[in-house]
């Protein structure tokens, strides 16, 4: 069997005394999609904050490619290989486009069959980006600024790429434009964990679903099983 990318086994979390998150588990296999699905405020995003070390675990365990990375601080992590696109985009607003995406980029060392991401590449996977390059970040539309989000990501090289409300707000051109994003980064292999309100997008784009109610792991499937029990949408999800 396959050693999974991520694991997570028995996270517990929370703010204060109000605990949020109780034993939750899940998994991504190398290059694997998955969702976490889930009303607001189930803990979605309190998962991903323990994930990168934002918020530390009050019990158990997350390993990246094999090794523990509970407790480690956010660069930490970061440098093992994850990379998140947050919610609300939060771009540095006083740098140009191409400041942004050079401020945080790492290239690890690697097989040299696997094409690292550059300046190019990602221009050429967002060609706008490239005619805005010397735009400040504040002077983007909400579109051009999710995938400038995006391409910040891709310049540090993750093997998982975590996306949380990716398409929240942006008008539905520019949402088709970014499941399609997801849908060419999903082709070439790179492992992604995505939060999203669309479900129809998600079934099509992700191999597998963990639904999260009230901070806890109520269901995991893949696509198939989870139209095939519309209940599970309508119970946990509201639409």
């Amino acid at each position: 069997m396959t050693t999974p990318f991520l694991s997570v086994r028995g996270l517990q979390a929370g703010y204060g005394r109000a605990q949020v998150l109780f034993d939750v588990s899940f998994e991504v296999q190398p290059g694997e999609v998955i969702t976490l699905l889930g009303r607001n405020g189930m803990g979605r995003s309190t998962t991903v904050k323990c994930l990168f070390g934002m918020l530390p675990a009050s019990a158990g365990t997350i390993e990246v490619d094999g090794a523990r990375a509970d407790g480690l601080p956010s660069h930490r992590v970061a440098r093992r290989g994850l990379a998140l696109v947050p919610e609300g985009r939060q771009i540095f607003t006083a740098l140009t486009v191409e400041e942004n995406l050079v401020a945080t980029a790492f290239t690890p060392r690697r097989d040299r069959r696997t094409e690292c991401w550059t300046l190019d590449r990602v221009y050429a996977f967002f060609p706008r980006l490239k005619e805005r390059r010397t735009n400040l970040g504040s002077q983007l539309s909400g579109g051009e600024q999710q995938m400038l989000a995006i391409g910040r990501a891709l310049m540090t090289n993750p093997k998982l790429l975590v996306l949380d409300e990716a398409t929240e707000g942006l008008a539905p051109l520019i949402r088709a434009e970014i499941w399609r994003t997801l849908g060419e980064l999903k082709r070439e292999g790179l492992a992604q964990i995505v939060i999203d309100k669309n479900v129809g997008q998600l079934l099509n784009l992700a191999d597998r679903h963990v639904v999260i109610e009230k901070g806890r792991v109520v269901w995991q499937g893949d696509s198939a099983a989870l139209q095939a029990q519309p209940e599970i949408v309508h119970q946990y999800l509201g639409v």
